[in-house]
């Protein structure tokens, strides 16, 4: 026997403006990505430049251009992995998987953690550069022209994203939590297709004799 199927309920637009948000937040990782790697070049060939004005010694020169690549290479693969991750999570919400909303909230707690991080840090050197002791004043030099050894409009760009990254993951969590969404969601949940069960089989009747009949035999 055939059951007619119901008609698919449409995407609330809260879920959608979410699933967006994600997608063009993946999209923005892997051009973050490819912009760090490319801009790393002429960031070490300027860094090693002014350099040489400073009193550090060629090894502590390549020391520090070491840690500039490793940061940079760092970053890149992290965005690069995040989109993916994100991309996955956005084709999920439009499925209507409750547990990919609820990884959604995970994920969007930890990169709004990671964007105050980022945005604290910035403004943490820019208020307070590192000071070292009087015997490292040469490397205190070096990583003093790691800022301006980046583009100009890199570092703006830098704080720009970290805080677009902290309010879209904010946005991201209050859409899937409207109750437009908890609606949705409990939908998809309650509707999961199930298994007809078999119906109860009746129990035998017991084994009666025949009737008698209703003359004697002749």
């Amino acid at each position: 026997m055939s059951y007619p199927e119901s008609a698919p309920a449409r995407r609330p637009a809260v879920v959608l403006m979410a699933a967006g948000v994600l997608l063009v937040k993946a999209v923005a990782a892997l051009a973050y990505a490819v912009v760090d790697l490319v801009v790393l070049g002429g960031t070490v060939d300027a860094f090693r430049t002014a350099a040489r004005d400073t009193s550090a010694s060629p090894e502590q020169i390549d020391d520090v251009v070491t840690l500039l690549r490793a940061s940079a290479v760092l970053s890149a693969v992290v965005a690069a992995l995040s989109a993916p991750v994100l991309a996955g999570l956005a084709l999920g919400l439009l499925a209507g998987r409750n547990g990919v909303r609820v990884a959604t909230w995970v994920v969007s707690g930890l990169g709004l953690l990671a964007g105050c991080c980022s945005v604290a840090v910035l403004i943490g050197e820019r208020a307070a550069p590192l000071q070292l002791g009087s015997g490292e004043q040469a490397v205190a030099e070096l990583l003093g022209l790691i800022g301006d050894a980046y583009p100009s409009w890199w570092i703006p760009l830098n704080a720009g994203l970290s805080v677009a990254q902290g309010l879209g993951y904010l946005v991201v969590a209050t859409l899937l939590a409207l109750p437009a969404a908890n609606a949705w969601f409990g939908r998809h949940r309650s509707t999961a297709p199930t298994v007809p069960s078999a119906p109860p089989a009746f129990p035998h009747a017991p084994h009666q004799p025949p009737p008698a009949p209703p003359y004697p035999p002749r």
